[in-house]
């Protein structure tokens, strides 16, 4: 029932439409762009309860407060303290690779302010579990969830991050303004 609550909220009613031609496989990570607005969280969370996906997400720990906090971690958030990087993305690689099933959205803006300095912690976490990257672009202007490349991380961080920031750079966001691959 929630599903076709959600599929009819965000397909029907809010207009979105979707084309994900790349298949979701046991463990991935969604690399999502842009992220200007708290509005995109709302359509992240109706499209994943939409296509029956359980896909977490990080959010930083300031979120989590009560009774905030309880609903956030059961919808699959999980708090992030910005000061602990390196521990967080050993700590989701390690668990990642023990897991038959791993799957975590992250905007590597990391802000929902303009950034040309990408977060790269979502990178090390797939590279190190050995787990592909699904490039996910959310385009208000065309009301467009599209996901149609997968990045499998090489370890050349430089030239895998200039693939991913092109594949969004013809994405627009809630408040275009506030989104920049850094090119």
């Amino acid at each position: 029932m929630l599903q076709g609550i959600c599929k009819w909220l965000l397909y029907k009613k809010g207009g979105w439409k979707k084309d994900v031609t790349e298949p979701h496989p046991e463990k991935y990570i969604i690399c999502l762009a842009p992220h200007t607005s708290n509005w995109d969280f709302v359509i992240g969370q109706l499209y994943m309860r939409a296509e029956g996906f359980k896909i977490n997400f990080l959010m930083k720990r300031e979120w989590f407060v009560w009774p905030l906090g309880i609903f956030l971690k059961k919808i699959g958030g999980i708090p992030v303290s910005r000061s602990v990087h390196a521990k967080m993305t050993d700590q989701l690689s390690d668990i990642a690779k023990v897991r038959d099933t791993f799957s975590l959205c992250i905007t590597p803006e990391g802000t929902r302010s303009r950034n040309p300095n990408w977060k790269k912690g979502f990178y090390y976490i797939a590279l190190k579990a050995k787990i592909p990257i699904l490039l996910y672009g959310l385009d208000y202007k065309r009301h467009l969830i599209q996901c149609n490349r997968t990045l499998i991380p090489t370890g050349n961080i430089d030239a895998d991050m200039k693939i991913i920031k092109n594949y969004f750079k013809n994405y627009s966001g809630l408040h275009p303004d506030l989104f920049t691959t850094g090119d």
